[in-house]
């Protein structure tokens, strides 16, 4: 399969999805559980990484999750995700989560979440995906951002594979 090696925008992989949160996604407090919007976040980023690829894509990592506040049972829940930066193989989505409250329609800000994907080829091996081309201010200060954080992911990558 020839591989695009096209710088993509940014914007061709983006992302927003919306979930109602059920019943069957909350806890004993009428919350929905984290690993619930673990899931949706991991669903999210996966369709942006494949957006930018246009392979099958896993995920490689997670990190940065952080919990901000509490989603309620009946609100909705808007996931917002985005390529941040691009390597070889593997790519940084972001994805950001705000709950909104349907009666009042007021918006918090719940989650945000780093994701790296690795591009998959025919033989579930890496593949050589397509650069990034990131247009705006933001997403030039998102990639900058990104290939720092990624600096950090492997050399702890390298501490803990010393460490063993």
């Amino acid at each position: 399969m020839a591989v695009n090696l096209t710088p993509q925008p940014v914007r061709a992989s983006q992302v927003t999805m919306t979930e109602m949160v059920l019943p069957q996604h909350t806890n004993s407090f009428h919350n929905v559980f984290g690993g619930q919007v673990m899931a949706w976040i991991d669903i999210c980023a996966a369709i942006a990484a494949q957006r930018h690829s246009r392979m099958p894509c896993v995920t490689a990592s997670v990190d940065a999750l952080q919990f901000l506040a509490p989603v309620k049972r009946g609100w909705f829940i808007t996931l917002r995700a985005s390529v941040n930066y691009v390597g070889k193989t593997s790519m940084e989505i972001g994805v950001k989560v705000e709950a909104e409250n349907p009666l009042t329609g007021e918006l918090h800000h719940t989650a945000s979440a780093y994701l790296t994907f690795v591009a998959l080829d025919e033989n579930n091996t890496p593949s050589v995906i397509p650069p990034l081309l990131a247009e705006t201010d933001t997403e030039k200060r998102r990639y900058k951002h990104a290939e720092i954080r990624r600096k950090n992911r492997l050399a702890l990558k390298d501490q803990t594979n010393a460490a063993t």
